[in-house]
């Protein structure tokens, strides 16, 4: 019982694992074939990845392209609008600084007239103090009629003394009385004033007009007028003398006399005519030369003029038309301009004006003086009344 039992265990054992074995073959078969399958796969999906990405690569390359040229045109708009606004705030910043400057000038112009007015008026106070205060009876109008400041001192100061100051006086053969300032002291009185520059208060840029009637304050800058001093000289039998009296900026003092003087009447434009000279200033009157002689001109303003000039006169090598206007519109006796303004305009210290105040016959080092104040006054050099 035993060993057939063994025996059929034997066979089961047998047959059992025939069948193992005739199944495992087929099983390793198919899997063998599954891996094939799967590396295939594999490698198909490797392809269209390599495929994938090289299209992608090849669809980046366009956008890159077009990226660079936007970044680039990004660029230049960029420079283009820093290089713009670097340009308008450059011009705005110096249009800026410009404006500033004309606005520093005018506040500069501005302050300057400012100054030169408080000056004036600084000026004018200071005369008005002096007038009031320190010489108050010299400038105060004696009711006291004569011919003219000689008669006055040969009728008056014969009984009292005559001080200087403001006299009224009637010439013989004038249809009016006026008033003047007599000088009572210089050289033994009888002076008439008939101009007097000191400070430039009083401005001798005139007309024909006020030149003839004359201008200013007598207790300061003044010019008597044309038709006074006509009325003055001309009366008969009479004769008169002229003195200059003339001052630097230094406070040096000149003069020039002339021992006769008159002047003809309005129809001959007032010419005026000189004696003898005299004194320390020169003949400015007459100059060096011939056409420098004003001595028997005619008087000439800015809007009439007789200075000789035809139709130009050449002064320091330019062309003058008009001597008056080439004085800054003053009056005088030109003759081609000539040596002498003593009506030019008036010298601020330290200014140089070539047309100002000048008797250019008065010289230091070959140099004219810069004449600061100047007077003109007249006296009687014969009185038939008292010979």
């Amino acid at each position: 019982f035993r060993v057939t039992s063994l025996i059929s265990l034997s066979i089961f054992l047998f047959s059992w694992g025939e069948t193992v074995i005739s199944n495992v073959k087929p099983c390793s078969l198919k899997g063998t074939r599954n891996v094939g399958a799967v590396e295939k796969q594999l490698k198909a999906e490797e392809k269209n990845k390599s495929a994938d990405i090289a299209k992608q690569k090849e669809q980046c390359l366009v956008p890159c392209d077009v990226q660079a040229k936007i970044l680039r045109g990004e660029k230049h708009y960029m420079c283009r609008n820093l290089q713009n606004s670097l340009v308008e705030y450059a011009r705005s910043t110096k249009k800026l600084v410009r404006n500033m400057m004309d606005d520093q000038q005018s506040s500069l112009d501005y302050l300057s007239n400012q100054v030169n007015e408080l000056m004036n008026r600084v000026l004018l106070l200071n005369a008005e103090v002096l007038r009031k205060h320190l010489d108050p009876l010299p400038y105060k109008t004696v009711q006291s009629h004569g011919l003219d400041c000689t008669d006055i001192k040969d009728t008056i100061g014969s009984v009292s003394k005559t001080p200087t100051g403001l006299y009224i006086i009637h010439p013989e053969g004038s249809n009016y009385a006026f008033e003047v300032l007599c000088d009572m002291d210089f050289q033994g009185g009888g002076w008439t004033v008939v101009q007097k520059r000191t400070d430039g208060i009083i401005t001798f840029q005139r007309t024909w007009s006020e030149y003839l009637d004359g201008f200013g304050d007598l207790s300061g800058e003044f010019w008597l007028g044309l038709r006074k001093i006509f009325n003055i000289v001309n009366q008969k039998a009479t004769s008169f003398s002229l003195y200059v009296d003339l001052e630097s900026e230094n406070d040096k003092h000149a003069y020039a006399a002339y021992d006769g003087f008159w002047i003809e009447d309005e129809a001959c434009s007032f010419k005026i005519h000189l004696g003898h000279y005299s004194g320390n200033a020169g003949d400015a009157f007459r100059g060096y030369r011939k056409e420098d002689n004003q001595n028997s001109m005619p008087f000439s303003t800015f809007d009439v003029d007789n200075d000789g000039c035809r139709p130009v006169c050449t002064i320091k090598e330019q062309p003058v038309k008009s001597c008056s206007n080439f004085s800054d519109n003053t009056g005088w006796w030109f003759n081609q301009c000539g040596l002498a303004n003593l009506n030019g305009v008036h010298r601020y210290t330290g200014r140089f004006l070539a047309t100002g105040i000048h008797w250019d016959t008065w010289t230091v080092n070959n140099k004219p003086v810069k004449i600061k104040s100047v007077s003109m006054k007249i006296r009687r050099t014969y009185n038939p009344y008292f010979h």
